[in-house]
């Protein structure tokens, strides 16, 4: 194993904030009172024109600085498409099981992307990023082992978020080779807007409402998990090893219990206490 290395403050910081703010989007999409897919789409629609101001406004300070021709297009269309495809299959997911499966699968990303740098990339992560993957692994299946339940039921939903975190895996995986060359507001614009083209078809013919009648859930949809949580994402991809990014992931389902437990009473029992206790553990252990 490699010496443990310093991790930059803010990069982490981001990853932690952005992993938190993504924590809500179940809820908000369950509180939209349009079709999952479409909840998709309105998520990155709204999104696209802040973010391509945003990316216009900075892009000079890129270095160098490209013309639009000179873009890598086929990436970004890569990106969003594996975007696209995670946040639908999610959505549809979130509306056909249980929060805590949804949330539990979805969030299976942080191994498949620890997989991928280990056995894929090569990297050889110190000892105290081991032992904190292996504690928030552990975390989070306490946090959700009393609730999360693999049924008949809840299959195909279940079947849909680990879907979803195969796509989000090379979302990130796509995101990660764009920060190599262009600032986080050109990916993150580019990669929503691609997205946001592609969700449209499958939005407009779901058997489901397309347009809000309350805006509320959709354009905080919009704010919460992609102009910040997504933003704050793309940030630390750029300058945090692929194991560490996976473990920051984890402290979705951590704020998910939170949320449930203010919002809804929902109260934490033992072990989920425990599990929140180990994830937390974790990351304390990437902080150092």
């Amino acid at each position: 194993m490699t010496n443990p290395i310093t991790l930059p403050r803010w990069p982490l910081v981001a990853l932690l904030l952005g992993s938190a703010l993504l924590a809500f989007g179940p809820m908000l999409v369950r509180l939209a009172d349009v079709g999952p897919v479409a909840s998709a789409f309105w998520r990155m629609a709204l999104a696209t024109p802040v973010l391509l101001l945003v990316a216009l406004m900075v892009r000079r300070r890129d270095p160098p600085p490209l013309s639009l021709a000179q873009l890598p297009w086929g990436l970004a269309f890569v990106a969003g498409g594996f975007f696209a495809a995670d946040l639908a299959a999610w959505h549809l997911g979130i509306v056909r099981t249980s929060t805590a499966n949804a949330t539990l699968f979805a969030n299976t990303t942080a191994f498949m992307l620890a997989g991928w740098a280990i056995f894929v990339r090569g990297e050889k992560p110190a000892a105290a990023t081991l032992r904190a993957l292996a504690l928030a692994f552990a975390g989070a299946l306490l946090l959700f082992g009393t609730s999360a339940q693999v049924s008949p039921e809840h299959l195909l939903g279940d079947l849909l978020s680990l879907l979803a975190a195969a796509f989000y895996t090379g979302y990130l995986l796509t995101i990660i080779r764009l920060r190599d060359t262009l600032g986080t507001s050109t990916v993150l614009a580019m990669s929503t807007l691609m997205s946001a083209i592609l969700l449209l078809p499958a939005a407009l013919i779901e058997p489901a409402a397309f347009w809000p009648g309350n805006w509320q859930p959709v354009v905080a949809l919009a704010i919460s998990s992609q102009l910040a949580g997504q933003g704050l994402m793309v940030f630390a991809t750029g300058r945090l090893p692929a194991a560490i990014v996976s473990i920051g992931l984890l402290l979705q389902p951590l704020v998910s219990a939170a949320a449930g437990w203010l919002a809804f009473g929902e109260q934490l029992g033992p072990l989920e206490l425990l599990g929140a206790a180990l994830i937390a553990a974790a990351l304390l252990i990437i902080r150092r």
